[in-house]
């Protein structure tokens, strides 16, 4: 490799010069080995493939593919969001780069770090000879030996770049070497690398150590009571090179500390041989995610309204055993104000089960996915638009100003959707085109005795020729609107006693029949509402009240109208009837549940919470009563579900740059089709996980896509997979799931403006 020599000493001795090397011509490819869809993808037609030095981060370099335009492109690309002109990729050993021959053409290919684990990029250098080929190689291997050793390679032999050389038979998917001395962010296996942005850390050469002791915590962890103390390494995430770096060089402690003994105040600190230098209240707004392959954690950092991200490589698998289990049980007496030890043996072992990642959820088959992609490659209307949907200013709706939009509901005949706005109900049509229109506006809504109020929650009813209205000035009724007439003609008492706090149908797919009654909650108790009997409408026999304060927060309902009932302490019980104690009682997390959802056949559950979203396998796996669901048997006290949590990967989350709040998680529905998407929004964003991916164990498989203004609510279109139908807080749109993207910088990314240098987590006060 030391033949090029001279021509090294011209192009990399050169500090100055952000390119290294370039290659002029050629195709990129996306390879998806053994993937039933076209497993060879071109991303771009024309490219150049660049070794650019990251700017201002010593021993750091990026391979950049940039796309070349055509004559005409640039002028179409004015008509879109967001543009897809180059691809980053930051040059370590993770890459698995490596070269080889495609239709006697040079390629160099090299790991899709965002993607699933066996899917590669590809560079076709058409028309490169071989000495341009090698010398480019031989690049890629300076870059990562400067990488791994923060130091030139000026003087390396060619001995010394073999280690870099991509053996398949002997090198372990995602293991890098040493753990105990991971020097970048390649050695943290599945952490992310090359999609996102961040805020964390002022692009330096890494470690800094911090010089002012002054500016430390202003109480030493030391003098605290330490529930866990583990050795590890701590990165934080720079936008410059869009990956982890590390804090310091040398292994750190990081502990859990008690901040004020019998208060369940608990802090992460993190400390080297100066003393502590990171610390954290631990909350469930942390956004703490564990990885079980690189036995770390990552969490954000709420940094004066920036969102920095950070993580914590634990030095062995046994001490990041400890150390999560200590974090969960620290996080629940956080939320319970309770200790943890007090919790039944049963409950205990659901909660840190919670914690578990990457583990795929038994009775999950593959031809599932197949069948889908099957359909993906016969069905046309599957493939994503060329086109982003149309502008969000082009559909505003006439709808009354002052008021913004605050709920969503969808029709499933008429191809209908209706938003409430204040004491107005804006109905829109869904196009031929799959786009929504404006079509009317039902105005000032009133019961009645014609008393105006802006309805809390709405549902369709009675083959969308009614909607059920809740009051919040009148929380004993609920009133029932004529959609033809646009008026509410009907007022429900309920009790005189017992609130109607919230409401579900009877069952999952009661609105396209003429059933009549449904389901209503109070806080503690649970009861059938039927309109047609006189007096009070509901129905004493089905009616069931709960001695313990459960505050109830949400219902949902399956196909065959068996009942899920969350809570806003954060349990969740299930009844195969109403009027009876529960079948299975899932106990709290801690985090309080907004909202519910489950499946058509009841095998699914998502609930969701401020910051992540819940999902629970219903289906009883040992047992007495194994194979029937938890609607209608109790789960053995030692082999309740595992809880999944679906959450946004605390990188993704400093590049949106705001927290998160979701809204109520839906999966996608209809008579006859099997759900295989969950979609929800936070902030600005909707987002949507492939649920077939995460009944396989991949919990981060999300895409998303960002709006100018914030949304309201999503769901998916009534016996529709593709097509999302949204509610921002000034306008209603539709929005194709091909269309959304996986979170990269050009889908996430705040402006550049917002993202600043240091994250105050670095020797903050407690």
């Amino acid at each position: 490799m030391n033949i090029f020599k001279s021509l090294l000493g011209k192009v990399w001795q050169d500090p100055n010069a952000a390119e290294v090397v370039k290659i002029e011509m050629g195709q990129l490819y996306l390879v998806r080995p053994g993937n039933i869809r076209s497993s060879r993808e071109c991303i771009y037609n024309e490219a150049i493939a660049t070794i650019r030095r990251v700017p201002a981060l010593d021993h750091n370099f990026q391979l950049v593919i940039t796309r070349v335009y055509e004559d005409g492109d640039q002028e179409l690309l004015e008509d879109e969001d967001e543009t897809d002109e180059e691809r980053v990729f930051l040059i370590s050993e993770e890459l698995e780069f490596h070269s080889g021959v495609t239709d006697d053409e040079p390629t160099f290919i090299w790991r899709d770090l965002d993607g699933d684990v066996d899917e590669l990029y590809e560079f076709v250098a058409s028309g490169t000879n071989e000495p341009t080929r090698a010398f480019f190689e031989t690049c890629m291997y300076r870059a990562m030996y400067e990488r791994k050793f923060k130091a030139s390679a000026d003087n390396t032999k060619d001995s010394d770049l073999d280690q870099f050389i991509w053996q398949p038979l002997t090198k372990a998917r995602g293991q890098t070497g040493d753990r105990k001395s991971p020097k970048n962010q390649q050695d943290f296996g599945d952490l992310p690398s090359d999609t996102v942005e961040d805020s964390t850390v002022q692009p330096r050469a890494m470690p800094n150590k911090t010089p002012s002791a002054a500016a430390r915590p202003s109480f030493a962890s030391s003098s605290l009571p330490t529930v866990t103390s583990q050795e590890g390494h701590i990165f934080s995430w720079n936008l410059e090179i869009e990956g982890f770096v590390a804090e310091r060089e040398e292994v750190v402690v990081a502990k859990i500390v008690e901040r004020t003994p019998g208060n369940f105040n608990y802090w992460l600190i993190v400390s080297d041989e100066d003393g502590d230098f990171v610390s954290d209240k631990i909350s469930s707004d942390m956004n703490p995610r564990w990885a079980p392959k690189t036995s770390s954690l990552t969490w954000n950092y709420a940094n004066g309204g920036r969102y920095d991200s950070w993580a914590l490589q634990l030095v062995s698998v046994e001490a990041y055993d400890a150390f999560k289990t200590a974090f969960a049980q620290c996080l629940w007496e956080t939320l319970h104000r309770v200790e943890f030890r007090k919790a039944k043996p049963d409950e205990q072992a659901y909660v840190i089960s919670s914690t578990t990642e990457d583990i795929e959820m038994h009775d999950v088959e593959d031809d599932g996915e197949d069948e889908e992609e099957v359909d993906k490659e016969l069905d046309p209307d599957e493939e994503a638009s060329e086109e982003e949907e149309d502008e969000e200013d082009d559909a505003v709706s006439p709808m009354p100003q002052g008021e913004r939009n605050s709920q969503l509901t969808i029709g499933y005949k008429g191809d209908r959707s209706y938003v409430v706005r204040g004491n107005n109900i804006g109905v829109f049509s869904h196009s031929s085109d799959d786009q929504v229109k404006y079509y009317a506006t039902i105005s000032k809504i009133s019961t009645p005795q014609g008393k105006e109020f802006k309805p809390q929650e709405v549902m369709l009813h009675d083959q969308d020729t009614k909607m059920v209205l809740k009051n919040p000035l009148d929380p004993h009724s609920l009133f029932s609107m004529d959609i033809e007439r646009g008026k509410v003609v009907e007022e429900w008492k309920i009790h005189e006693d017992i609130t109607v706090d919230h409401i579900a149908p009877e069952n999952k797919f009661a609105q396209t029949t003429r059933e009549q009654t449904l389901v209503g909650a109070s806080h503690n108790a649970l009861f059938r509402v039927d309109p047609r009997i006189s007096g009070s409408k509901m129905v004493e026999s089905q009616y069931k009240q709960y001695v313990s304060k459960n505050n109830f927060s949400g219902v949902a309902t399956t196909a065959s109208g068996k009942l899920a009932v969350a809570s806003e302490k954060g349990d969740i019980r299930l009844f195969d009837t109403i009027g009876k104690n529960a079948k299975t009682a899932l106990p709290p997390l801690g985090d309080p549940i907004l909202g519910i959802d489950v499946t058509a056949s009841g095998r699914w559950i998502v609930a969701t919470t401020k910051t992540y979203l819940l999902l629970i396998d219903t289906l009883i796996g040992e047992g007495r009563y194994a194979g029937n669901l938890g609607f209608d048997r109790s789960f053995p006290a030692n082999a309740k579900p595992m809880p999944r949590r679906l959450q946004l990967r605390s990188e993704h989350v400093a590049y949106m740059n705001h927290d998160i709040n979701f809204s109520v998680a839906r999966f996608n529905q209809g008579e006859g089709q099997e759900e295989n998407a969950i979609v929800t929004a936070t902030g600005q964003y909707v987002i949507a996980w492939d649920f077939a991916k995460v009944k396989k164990g991949h919990l981060d498989k999300y895409e998303i896509k960002k709006y100018e203004d914030m949304v309201v609510q999503d769901n998916f279109k009534f016996g529709d997979d593709k097509q999302i139908i949204v509610a921002l807080q000034n306008n209603v749109l539709a929005i194709n799931k091909k269309n959304l993207k996986r979170p990269t910088r050009n889908s996430l990314a705040a402006p550049m403006s917002s993202l600043h240098s240091r994250s105050g987590i670095v020797n903050s006060p407690y």
